[in-house]
């Protein structure tokens, strides 16, 4: 499927481009063939326009992928980072005559360390593949996005993305100690440490975290790892509202609970996952709460929250008394997204993170716009830090269909802002929330954002066209 260097179409710019990069790199990481380049040109978020590359490169080492930085410099060929593009924002889309810079091939973890509780790892690491590796050792990496089976730690260091535990856990930035990155220029910086503390100097790892791969081209990471917890138990509870299923929500993080996992799904997404599943759950309700705890005595934890949703008004509490239960319980959640999928074939999935207490606002907001788009919109949310996910169904082959899929999308956002949320709480910004992000920073922020990126990118060559 590789072109060789005659057969790959090539103008003068084209040639002189692919003739720099072979000049330091091995033929087969460089892919020219465009129906195979045209498979790298976008992630998996709809509404976002993907060019041509140039060439593709999948660099094994970090000389090369300094090789391919110093190219693009003095030739001033933008270069678009990805992962396993299964980002939903079109932060990995290509641009037209750019150079794909895939790191999936360098997925090597270079240590892990019980002692320092850390692991390094380069970029191309699956996520779910770090998370046994560590389990092994008797250690636990948290974030889990929902694509953890194919996502990779560069991708979710480049989005900051969260996943089920961040309620208890938090998200990828709070777990990224020390990173290496390749600047713009091919030139080699280490940020940040491998030590339980250090304050030198301004916090640069966590400026490129969630940078989206505009600032440079991270290559390594230093994680920090955790104990393994207990094996956690989970409680499902129905409810015939769902302001009364925010209503428990309250109650929970008022009392002072941590649950693993505070998780809800709307009437729409339940009934979404009984017509692909037949998981036999009740049709009836207006939503359902999953909570889960992995403390030394989950079952009391269990017991403690039920009362809780029970005394906000649910029809059905139940708790599981074992793994095999909270895991039959926890897959209707897993296969939310899939099952919204299934309803008209394409989906757009919104992002918005609000206040805990304003959760209830938020749902009967999207359930109004649902109504005035005449769509169908259903909701999961990480309940537990506000991070909802509505999430539009609609046919990409009706024109009408999708327009009012675009607009309900950016009404929802909208609502977001109102309710004193943010545009994007894991998923980034990519090209689909560019407009949005200059909303929700206003003029001086979006000055301050664009003059960091100026310091390590001046010629604009990093992932041109997102965030701004």
């Amino acid at each position: 499927m590789i072109m060789s260097r005659i057969e790959a179409p090539r103008d003068e710019t084209t040639g002189n481009l692919l003739d720099r990069l072979l000049s330091a790199l091995p033929a087969e990481a460089v892919l020219t063939d465009p129906d195979v380049t045209a498979s790298y040109a976008n992630d998996m978020a709809s509404f976002c326009d993907a060019g041509a590359p140039a060439v593709v490169v999948l660099p094994r080492t970090v000389e090369q992928v300094q090789h391919v930085l110093r190219t693009a410099t003095e030739l001033r060929v933008p270069v678009v980072p990805q992962g396993a593009r299964t980002g939903l924002s079109g932060g990995a889309n290509a641009t037209d005559g750019c150079i794909v810079l895939s790191l999936v091939k360098m997925d090597r973890i270079l240590e892990i360390n019980p002692v320092d509780r850390v692991a390094v790892v380069e970029p191309g690491v699956i996520n779910a593949a770090l998370s046994r590796a560590v389990n092994e050792h008797g250690l636990y990496y948290p974030p889990d996005p929902s694509s953890w089976e194919m996502c990779t730690i560069g991708g979710n260091i480049g989005t900051a993305s969260g996943g089920l535990c961040c309620v208890k856990y938090g998200v990828t930035a709070e777990y990224v100690l020390g990173l290496d990155v390749v600047l713009a220029d091919g030139r080699l910086m280490s940020t940040g440490r491998r030590t339980a503390k250090g304050v030198a100097g301004y916090d640069l790892t966590r400026l490129f975290v969630g940078s989206e791969g505009s600032l440079g081209i991270v290559v390594r990471a230093v994680l920090g790892l955790r104990p393994q917890p207990p094996q956690q138990l989970v409680l499902a509870a129905e409810f015939a509202s769902t302001d009364a299923a925010c209503d428990a929500i309250c109650r929970i993080m008022e009392g002072g609970h941590v649950p693993s996992l505070l998780e809800l799904m709307d009437r729409t997404t339940v009934k979404a996952v009984n017509d692909l599943a037949r998981m036999g759950l009740p049709e009836s309700t207006e939503a359902l709460l999953l909570a889960a705890f992995d403390t030394p005595d989950p079952a009391a934890d269990l017991a403690a929250v039920g009362a809780l949703c029970e005394a906000a008004g649910a029809t059905q509490v139940v708790p599981a008394e074992d793994a095999a239960e909270s895991e039959l319980l926890l897959q209707a959640r897993r296969l939310s997204l899939t099952a919204l999928e299934a309803v008209k074939g394409t989906t757009m999935i919104d992002d918005v993170c609000v206040p805990r207490s304003k959760l209830g606002a938020m749902l009967a907001g999207v359930e109004r716009i649902a109504a005035k788009y005449g769509l169908t919109i259903g909701v999961c949310a990480h309940a537990g830090d506000g991070n909802t996910h509505p999430t539009v169904c609609f046919d990409a082959a009706d024109p009408d269909e999708s327009r009012r899929a675009r607009e309900s999308f950016d009404e929802i956002m909208g609502l977001g802002l109102e309710l004193g949320g943010t545009i994007t709480g894991e998923h980034g910004v990519g090209i689909l929330k560019k407009e949005w992000m200059a909303r929700e920073l206003g003029p001086v922020g979006m000055e301050m954002q664009r003059a960091v990126k100026a310091v390590f990118d001046p010629l604009g060559i990093l992932n041109p066209g997102k965030l701004f």
